[in-house]
């Protein structure tokens, strides 16, 4: 099964946190209860279960590694800490430890921002960060009330400003815009994604939230929907059989990104901003797909056979698990060479005032 940036991220504080190494760069005290929540906005590279919950189920294969059955994830990983829950899912849902909000097929920008004729989930960022604030709102009056009968299943009011609010999206605005414009045209709609990006994490700032991390894209050009669906031009595939041009647009992507992160680093005086370079660990594994012992990086397990999704016998020899998702085995990988990406910008004060500590 798929795993993505919300494995990445819980997998590394929480298994730290167990053992009692926090990295210097969070600015605070050894202790588990310092990092208590985690929310979580993007697309399917770390949704766990909204696309499944509002829109289709997800089927087999999807799920034979680790649940056995099809979980309704794109994300999933054992980790020593309960899962991330998504914010639909209505059946059994704990949010004490925060919420994943990332929903299969979200973008930065809406379809018509895109100016594009084809139907995106409609559940954008714009969408994620409206949910979890009226999330936040009702999740606050209900535990403030005394005689709730589900406060222990809910946030502490305080955890909103030491979570750490967590972005991986934007991977489909740039898909779409290969499959639909030139790739000039989709350079001049970067600046408008960063925009977008960087008003939700002001705004989340605003309400209190200090702690970010904004993973940037991933080799687009080496996934294999791409390179078989829209396949390089003579002189365009690098020695790996990636498009160039088409990590070129990432880099692009990832430059602005990095930029702007580094820019609310220094406006956002209270704030603890950590830019993740995803994108230079994974090329590195696909780079040395064979010397860490998986097939040909553009390779995938899964395949379709009339309409029905296949799936090869060893996922875990796989880079790519359907051509645009990783499988649990390339995302552990990542997750172990995680701390290779970070980037800090700004470090939290150790006391958050209390403004940003209430409800």
């Amino acid at each position: 099964m798929a795993t993505g940036a919300l494995v990445v991220a819980t997998y590394f504080i929480f298994t730290m946190c167990k053992e009692r190494i926090i990295p210097n760069y969070y600015n605070h005290e050894s202790s588990c209860f310092q990092v208590p929540a985690m929310y979580n906005f993007g697309d399917s590279n770390s949704d766990t279960g909204a696309y499944s919950a509002v829109f289709d189920p997800v089927l087999p294969p999807y799920g034979m590694t680790y649940f056995g059955k099809p979980a309704g994830r794109f994300a999933a990983e054992k980790l020593g800490f309960p899962y991330l829950s998504a914010y639909v899912d209505s059946i059994g849902t704990n949010f004490r430890h925060g919420g994943n909000f990332a929903v299969g097929g979200a973008t930065i920008q809406p379809a018509d921002a895109l100016m594009l004729n084809k139907t995106f989930n409609a559940i954008t960022l714009a969408v994620q960060l409206s949910q979890f604030q009226q999330f936040k709102r009702r999740a606050c009056d209900l535990y403030l009330k005394e005689s709730s009968e589900i406060k222990n299943r809910l946030p502490i009011p305080e955890d909103y400003a030491r979570a750490i609010y967590t972005f991986d999206i934007g991977e489909n605005d740039l898909l779409a815009g290969i499959e639909y414009m030139k790739e000039e045209q989709v350079k001049t709609y970067i600046p408008a994604m960063i925009n977008d990006l960087s008003s939700v994490i002001k705004k989340l700032y605003e309400g209190g939230s200090r702690r970010f991390w904004i993973y940037n894209t991933g080799p687009i050009g080496c996934l294999p929907y791409l390179v078989t669906n829209y396949p390089p031009a003579p002189g365009n595939a690098d020695k790996f059989g990636c498009v160039e041009s088409y990590n070129e647009l990432a880099q692009e992507f990832n430059k602005q990104l990095e930029d702007e992160v580094s820019r609310l680093g220094s406006q956002l005086q209270e704030s603890s901003l950590v830019y993740v370079d995803v994108y230079s660990i994974k090329y590195s594994l696909i780079s040395e797909a064979n010397k860490y012992g998986f097939k040909d990086s553009l390779e995938q397990c899964v395949w379709q056979d009339g309409g029905v999704n296949k799936a090869c016998d060893n996922p875990s020899e796989y880079i790519s698990w359907d051509g645009k998702h990783y499988t649990e085995a390339a995302n552990k990988w990542v997750v172990d060479h995680l701390q290779d990406g970070f980037v800090n910008v700004t470090k939290i004060p150790l006391t958050p005032n209390r403004r940003s500590e209430s409800c």
